[in-house]
């Protein structure tokens, strides 16, 4: 039992999770800082509270991805989401490491999201506060994500979906469904963006953006994306289905 209890702690130690000496969470909800680089660029739609269900609809629901600000207050969530806050509560539980590829696997990349066990999960995503917009004949199910810097999911399609960044800075790539990105299905996102990205002409560029703390993007349904954690990063996503 005593080995079950140290199982989280030991398993997330390559993602930063430890600062040693620290007695109180520094700002950041004392997760680490990464040193990927950020690009300043942004080419995603940006919305704030003003922007209305119906506008949502028209303009976005099925076109293509926002980024939202300010649509929601999720203050009390990202304070039961600091480093301490979740090992005090969640410490004593094993967790699932996830891998996007065999790459990111040999690297040892790994990172904890979805899978999430409602069970021992659910009084925290009870504190959480989805965005306010919703597609016609979906429900929403929830993901939460802890993920290292350099970390991150290579591009792939699925339904529509919200994710939001609650700690640390997260960078997106998207590409609208009928324009296949060029990329290797076993190689990191850090990869094609060091390798790949550079070659790209202009017009062949996705979308892109990094997000930061209560920023939430949305994108619609069969959209490719891929994301890279530039810090230690915690967030969590509302995939509609």
């Amino acid at each position: 039992m005593a080995a079950a209890a140290r199982l989280l702690p030991l398993l997330l130690l390559p993602l930063g999770w430890v600062r040693p000496g620290a007695c109180t969470d520094p700002p950041g909800g004392g997760w680490l800082a990464g040193t990927v680089p950020e690009e300043p660029r942004c080419t995603v739609e940006r919305a704030d509270a003003s922007l209305t269900y119906s506008l949502f609809l028209q303009r976005f629901a099925f076109s293509r991805p926002v980024i939202l600000g300010g649509v929601t207050d999720n203050s009390a969530f990202r304070a039961l989401c600091t480093r301490e806050k979740l090992l005090a509560a969640f410490g004593p539980f094993p967790v699932r490491l996830s891998t996007a590829n065999t790459y990111s696997y040999r690297k040892d990349t790994l990172y904890f999201f979805g899978d999430n066990n409602f069970t021992e999960w659910g009084p925290l995503f009870q504190h959480y506060v989805p965005p306010p917009f919703r597609i016609p004949g979906t429900s929403p199910a929830y993901s939460f994500g802890i993920a290292g810097s350099g970390s991150g999911v290579p591009f792939h399609w699925h339904g529509p979906g919200f994710s939001e960044v609650i700690f640390g800075r997260k960078r997106w790539f998207l590409y609208p469904p009928d324009q296949t990105p060029h990329f290797h299905p076993n190689e990191t996102t850090l990869a094609w963006l060091q390798h790949t990205y550079p070659t790209l002409p202009p017009a062949q560029r996705p979308l892109e953006c990094t997000l930061r703390p209560g920023e939430v993007l949305y994108f619609p349904d069969r959209w490719w994306h891929a994301t890279l954690n530039l810090d230690t990063s915690v967030f969590i996503s509302t995939f509609l289905g």
